[in-house]
């Protein structure tokens, strides 16, 4: 078996500031990989970081189905993190998530590219409870 590559420093410092932040917030690496979220996000999620584990984009939409206003499902591709990161530029969108234990909740989401001196390394969301659902 090969060794894995090393992660981008971006990504290690964008983990470490996350983990202190009291505010939600999810991480991917450039392939779009969820590579971490906050004890924060957990709460609202309903699944530790740890429990989970990395995973596909496909397969956290599985876990944290994201719904709009009308109550369809929101395609991978349209998600926040990977807008961010597929077309390298900040994005905000209010999504409701189904959360592990099956609640669902509305969230405000705004995500950024990580750019670092190679390009883009990954992205980032900090996301928070609508103040007015509906």
């Amino acid at each position: 078996m090969g060794a894995t590559a090393p992660r981008p420093v971006e990504l290690i410092l964008a983990r470490s500031l996350m983990s202190g932040l009291g505010t939600p917030a999810m991480l991917v690496d450039v392939a779009g990989t969820l590579v971490f979220f906050n004890d924060a996000a957990a709460a609202m999620l309903g699944v530790r970081f740890e429990e989970a584990g990395p995973m596909s984009a496909e397969d956290s939409c599985t876990l944290f189905d994201a719904v709009d206003d009308d109550d369809r499902s929101v395609p991978v591709g349209e998600l926040p993190l990977l807008v961010a990161l597929n077309q390298e530029r900040p994005v905000h969108r209010r999504l409701w998530i189904r959360s592990a234990s099956g609640g669902l909740q509305c969230i405000e989401v705004s995500a950024f590219p990580i750019d670092g001196s190679e390009g883009v390394r990954g992205a980032m969301a900090l996301f928070w409870e609508c103040s007015s659902p509906r």
